[in-house]
């Protein structure tokens, strides 16, 4: 007979390719015993996974003595699956504890995770007491983790002592994880140091001449600090002259935008709350200062306004520096990859922005559907992509052509645009004119941006590197096209289920403390779409339930169900209650297959406590 208490689970122990920030150690929960442990699913081209290893680091710091954090990196790209990438993601992002490398998702399969991210809580007796899906949860967590400590503290059953993590030695080098650049006035050009939280100004050789930045993560104005800078914008001089700043940075882990004076370093904030975005977008202009941004990758001058590549919530939104208003210019929030007039339409974490020569088009490099598109007279367009889980490497016709991850675009003079295609390590070129793609350079370390000098050099910020590389005299001109090349698709287990008519539900249960909140009306809301669009014969669309009948066409063998929950709860018996929304996309790959399951349960949040 099994001597597990009825209802509960134990949690499967942990198995992988190696383990990083352990010293050498390889880890296993029945080592951990003791302690409480929380699991990250997360994979590292993931914006949402991004947010929620910021999440986590002030519960890392309060509950250090009784809390391990376990990333478990399940990659999505088949350049997450390198181990060197890898190792240089978990030094990129700063990640705090020991990571787990599940590079053939092993152990995702085995907690039954659905989505990036997905945590998984396990109690000091080795039992899977909660899982949930998506951002959010810092709070819940934190009051699961102190009822834990409560109970097992009473039972003798908890352990209190130093953390697994060992941190990596730090490198030394000028820069460290470069993200964007820009060339200024004088000649020289400003990056973004993203891992040491500071900007740098580099001679065309590559000298640092300054910093702006203190280097250490912050979002001090008086002595000026970021957290992981991004995307930065030359304004046009007289609107720098109005607004006071020359330069708009993309400040993206904290959620803001700044703005930098170049003559004497000094910086303002100049957009975002410092609130990460947690509600539903509107169509209105609201004071710049006031919105709640979400992860701002990049930014770029066009229409008269800065167009800020908002990847945390699949937008482009708009900033006036002069009016000092923002709002949303593109997306709806659906993650995927759907065009039209704006701004009605859907992208998958936008991260690079160039303007065309003439100016009447917006070039996008829209990461997770590895696409590059375009805005232009209104409405976007998709050039090359063809959904959020197909990438690789082929050039040749734009619509067989792949791309992997791209960061960074940059539309040059002659009407064609360059694609930092990080993923792949390369350079490539789309050509309005012939339609087509082509490889321009490769074995770069994840390019994450691109500059055209006024000399007309290329320089690629290769970021994996440290480093500014200039294309080689003629790259350009050599590209010839090539229909050779790699295909991949995301390999995720698919859920099969039944032809006909099968239920979707959204499992929620509220934080501890929580209950759900009808203040402002419904507190549940569910989109559901699905690639091909005819998989679904009915069943699409908004409401405001999380369950619902969706009608499997038996002619569609496969597919995607794209699903977007939310939730809108508040505290509980709290003189000034606080609220929260709890949101989450999912991508479900499933087979339709007769015999199988009718029910497709998804978990937005459960904790059992």
């Amino acid at each position: 007979m099994s001597d597990t208490p009825q209802g509960r689970v134990r949690a499967p122990e942990l198995r992988g390719r190696g383990w990083l920030n352990t010293g050498g150690t390889d880890l296993t929960l029945a080592g951990l015993r003791g302690k409480i442990v929380v699991l990250d699913f997360w994979t590292f081209c993931c914006i949402n996974c991004l947010h929620v290893l910021d999440e986590l680091r002030p519960l890392e710091e309060k509950y250090g003595d009784v809390l391990v954090i376990i990333g478990v990196h399940s990659p999505k790209f088949e350049h997450e699956r390198d181990p060197d990438a890898l190792a240089a993601a978990v030094e990129r992002y700063g990640v705090p504890h020991p990571v787990l490398d599940d590079p053939d998702l092993l152990m995702w399969q085995q907690y039954a995770a659905k989505a990036w991210p997905t945590l998984a809580v396990v109690d000091p007796e080795g039992y899977l007491v909660a899982s949930m899906a998506g951002e959010g949860h810092a709070e819940g967590l934190a009051r699961l983790v102190d009822q834990l400590i409560a109970t097992h503290d009473a039972k003798g059953t908890l352990r209190r002592g130093d953390s697994p993590y060992v941190p990596p030695a730090e490198a030394e080098t000028p820069l460290r994880f470069p993200g964007k650049a820009i060339p200024l006035p004088n000649g020289n050009l400003l990056v973004s140091d993203s891992a040491r939280h500071s900007l740098a100004e580099v001679t065309p050789d590559g000298d640092v001449v300054r910093r702006i930045g203190t280097g250490a993560r912050g979002r001090s104005d008086d002595a000026p600090s970021f957290s992981e800078p991004q995307g930065l914008c030359l304004l046009p001089p007289h609107t720098a002259e109005v607004a006071g700043y020359d330069v708009v940075v993309a400040d993206t882990v904290n959620h803001l935008l700044r703005g930098v004076r170049l003559s004497d370093g000094t910086v303002t904030t100049i957009a975002g709350s410092g609130r990460q975005w947690r509600s539903a977008p509107d169509g209105h202009a609201h004071d710049a200062l006031a919105v709640d941004l979400s992860s701002p990758w990049d930014v770029a001058w066009f229409g008269e306004k800065v167009i800020v590549a908002m990847a945390g919530i699949h937008q482009l939104w708009w900033f006036d520096p002069i009016k000092r208003t923002a709002g949303v210019y593109a997306g709806t929030t659906v993650e995927a990859l759907r065009d039209g007039p704006l701004p009605d339409v859907w992208m998958a974490q936008p991260s690079g922005l160039s303007v065309s020569a003439d100016g009447t088009r917006l070039w996008i490099a829209d990461s997770e559907t590895s696409a590059l598109r375009f805005v232009a007279d209104d409405e976007l367009h998709t050039a090359v992509g063809q959904g959020l889980f197909d990438f690789g490497h082929m050039d040749g016709p734009a619509a067989q052509a792949l791309l992997q991850h791209p960061l960074g675009v940059c539309a040059l003079p002659d009407g064609s645009v360059l694609i930092a295609d990080t993923y792949n390590g390369a350079v490539r070129r789309y050509s309005p004119d012939t339609d087509e793609v082509t490889t321009v350079d490769r074995g770069l370390a994840e390019p994450s941006d691109l500059v055209l000098t006024d000399d007309g050099a290329v320089l690629v910020v290769e970021s994996a590197a440290h480093r500014l590389t200039r294309l080689a005299p003629g790259a350009l001109e050599a590209a010839g096209v090539s229909t050779d090349g790699t295909r991949h698709r995301t390999e995720r287990p698919a859920t099969p289920l039944a032809p006909g008519d099968a239920t979707l539900d959204i499992i929620f249960t509220p934080a501890p403390g929580q209950k759900l909140d009808e203040t402002f009306g419904p507190s549940t809301r569910l989109v559901v779409s699905a690639s091909p669009p005819e998989l679904l014969l009915d069943g699409a669309g908004t409401t405001t339930g999380l369950s619902r009948t969706l009608r499997l066409n038996p002619d569609v063998p496969a597919g995607v169900l794209q699903v977007v929950a939310q939730a809108a709860t508040c505290d509980i018996d709290a003189e000034h209650a606080a609220c929260h929304l709890t949101r989450q996309d999912w991508g479900v790959p499933i087979t339709i297959t007769p015999g199988a399951p009718s029910r497709l349960p998804l978990i937005l949040r459960g904790l059992d406590g």
